[in-house]
């Protein structure tokens, strides 16, 4: 199982910049933990200037008894419930998932779930852009999101990272699977997204994953 857990800050944001390089150890032996990052965000949805009160923790578990007993024992967990003014874990069930991460696959497709027509869908969607490719990247990046906030079926979403403008991802909501599918194949600012990645070649590694959310 997986999880994305967003720690929102007013105040200790010199400590939450630093937890991005002190958590690892931390997170070191922890049981159960196979995959995890430690991940800025972006304001307004995908800007490239960082948000600084607001940081992420991705995981992936074992088990969903290992997961819960780091949320509520864990020394990591206790440190951020202490420094930050609020906290949002999603639970997600990987339904698919194609492309890696530093060389790596991190979500294991779920075995025989079943989707329903009222289940909200997460999306992460993780890139390495390349470093010759940057400026032709960013300057897309606002038009290519366009249609996205003003969709009805999405509920939430924003951009999350691990070095500023080259290592990059996002994590989107969306009510049900349905209106996912019909952002992804009908939208014509997203289809042209997909089509200039293709011409343009800008990524040396991405990783598409969707999810169904559910709560521990």
């Amino acid at each position: 199982m997986t999880t994305l857990t967003f720690f929102h800050f007013t105040e200790n944001k010199y400590w939450a910049f630093k937890m991005m390089g002190l958590g690892h150890r931390i997170l070191k032996n922890t049981p159960g933990l196979t995959f995890y990052k430690l991940l800025g965000t972006g304001r307004k949805g995908f800007s490239i200037v960082p948000d600084w009160s607001e940081y992420a923790f991705l995981a992936t578990w074992n088990s969903t008894q290992e997961a819960r007993d780091f949320f509520s024992e864990s020394e990591f967990i206790q440190a951020y419930k202490n420094h930050s003014f609020s906290q949002k874990t999603y639970k997600l069930s990987c339904i698919k998932a194609h492309g890696t991460w530093d060389g790596k696959q991190p979500f294991s497709i779920a075995k025989d779930i079943q989707i329903s027509p009222n289940d909200t869908i997460g999306v992460i969607t993780r890139a390495s852009v390349k470093w010759h490719k940057l400026i032709r990247f960013w300057r897309y990046v606002p038009t290519s999101h366009k249609a996205l906030w003003s969709n009805s079926g999405l509920i939430f979403t924003k951009g999350i990272g691990d070095i500023p403008l080259l290592e990059m991802a996002t994590f989107s909501l969306w009510k049900n699977q349905e209106s996912l599918m019909e952002f992804a194949y009908q939208n014509e600012h997203h289809k042209k997204a997909i089509a200039l990645t293709k011409k343009y070649n800008w990524y040396s590694e991405e990783l598409f994953s969707r999810f169904v959310v559910t709560s521990f």
